[in-house]
C-alpha cells in the first residue's frame, strides 16, 4: 500500500467528452474518475467517483478554471471540492485519463493530487498547493 501511495503517476479509466468549436481543440473538457485511494484535492480527502471539470474560457480570462465535484453514479455531479487555477504543463500524449499524486505527508492517509491529464491530450494541469487553492 504505502509503495502504491508513493507511485507519482495513478492512472485511472475515466469516461471524458470535451464542448468543441468547429475543428477548434475542446474549450470544456470533463472526466468522471474513480478515485481507487483516499486522495486529497484541496483541503478535503475522496475516495470514490468524482468529476474533474477544465474550462480554457475561464482559465483565459484568470479565473478558477478547474473545478472537481462529487459524483453519484445515476444521479450526477455534487457537492463541490475544489476549485482552482491549474498551471498548464506539457506532457506526452495520455491515452488515458491520468492524475500524478505524491504521498499525504500530513496525515499520512492516501495521497495528495499534484496535476492531472485527460485523455489524448499532450498538455497536463498542475495543481495548485493547499496554501495556494481558492
Amino acid at each position: 500500500m504505502r509503495s502504491r501511495a508513493a507511485a507519482l503517476t495513478v492512472v485511472l479509466i475515466a469516461v471524458v467528452a470535451g464542448a468543441t468549436r468547429g475543428d477548434a481543440a475542446p474549450t470544456r473538457q470533463w472526466a468522471i474518475v474513480y478515485l481507487a485511494e483516499p486522495t486529497m484535492i484541496g483541503s478535503t480527502i475522496v475516495q470514490g467517483p468524482v468529476l474533474f471539470v477544465h474550462d480554457d474560457d475561464r482559465m483565459a480570462r484568470g479565473e478558477a478554471c478547474t473545478t472537481v465535484r462529487l459524483f453519484e453514479p445515476g444521479k450526477g455531479p455534487k457537492e463541490e471540492i475544489a476549485e482552482f487555477h491549474c498551471t498548464p504543463v506539457a506532457r506526452a500524449r495520455a491515452r488515458v485519463f491520468t492524475v500524478r499524486t505524491t504521498p499525504n505527508e500530513d496525515t499520512g492517509l492516501g495521497c495528495v493530487l499534484t496535476e492531472y491529464q485527460f485523455a489524448g491530450d499532450t498538455e497536463g494541469h498542475k495543481v495548485p498547493t493547499r496554501a495556494h487553492l481558492n
